[in-house]
């Protein structure tokens, strides 16, 4: 059978994929060969087209600021019903992404003091975005389902994330030998809300303050995120000490990088939504 996929083959091949996923994601075994035999006998397409749009899921998701499966890379140019089917996966099963949550936090947070320091690397830049036609689809997929939001509304995913960057700071100065700045580090956004414009009072090793607001996704670097007009005022006003650390890939092996103001010199701010006052 050849031409464009129905609804009724996307529904199954990616169910078929989440299932792998799940497996993947808690390290259970299973057979990618054998799913994909008895998905040729369910929607009559061949071994190499379902492998194909296996990679195109995984491309989906990425877009979505989603774990993938990392033997099935990303390819790119897919049909649109191949996104609405993944959508429509996701939100049948609202609950996905809060086991995700947790599977990546792990430990109590007492062993999350002992993990090792967070790799932390560049942040993205114009010298290394993947080929405009992939970030293109990329993006487009990301501001038509707003992932940014998403992610924001994501409680759980949010405290797993700042919990880690806790353990972070605090190993970091254990490193260093400052004992005394680890019994001085504060989880603000835990203790007093979030009207600060920060999450976490930490320290750099030379004893300077460090407000940190984290931000976490379980998607790539470059997933979109939300932040607020109190935050954006605070890095303004304390722009030597704040601090963005953006955590990406969490549910798998979280990688992280840092971004210090002004933001406009990293990423482009977009107004989302407007406070209305009667005239």
């Amino acid at each position: 059978m050849a031409g464009d996929w129905s609804d009724e083959q996307n529904d199954a091949i990616v169910a078929d994929y989440f299932a792998m996923l799940g497996d993947d994601i808690a390290g259970r075994p299973y057979s990618k060969a054998e799913h994909n035999r008895l998905l040729q006998a369910v929607i009559d397409r061949r071994r190499g087209s379902i492998e194909y749009k296996h990679q195109n899921i995984s491309a989906v998701l990425k877009g979505l600021g989603e774990d993938w499966i990392p033997g099935y890379k990303p390819a790119f140019n897919f049909q649109a019903s191949l996104v609405d089917a993944v959508v429509r996966w996701l939100e049948r099963d609202p609950d996905w992404l809060v086991p995700v949550a947790r599977m990546a936090t792990g430990p109590s947070p007492s062993a999350l003091r002992e993990k090792a320091i967070l790799w932390i690397g560049p942040p993205p830049t114009h010298s290394n975005a993947p080929p405009p036609d992939e970030l293109e689809q990329m993006t487009f997929i990301a501001r038509k389902y707003d992932v940014a939001e998403r992610d924001a509304r994501n409680r759980a995913l949010g405290r797993a994330g700042e919990e880690r960057v806790l353990a972070h700071e605090r190993a970091n100065l254990l490193a260093a030998g400052r004992t005394n700045l680890v019994e001085r580090i504060r989880w603000v956004s835990h203790l007093d809300g979030d009207g600060a414009g920060y999450d976490i009072l930490s320290f750099d090793t030379d004893g300077r303050d460090r407000l940190i607001e984290v931000k976490t996704t379980n998607g790539w670097e470059r997933t979109p995120f939300h932040i607020t007009r109190n935050e954006l005022a605070v890095a303004e006003e304390r722009r030597g000490e704040w601090r963005l650390v953006r955590l990406w890939n969490f549910a798998r092996e979280p990688k992280a990088f840092e971004l210090r103001p002004p933001l406009e010199a990293h990423v482009s701010l977009i107004a989302t939504s407007y406070q209305a006052n009667f005239l």
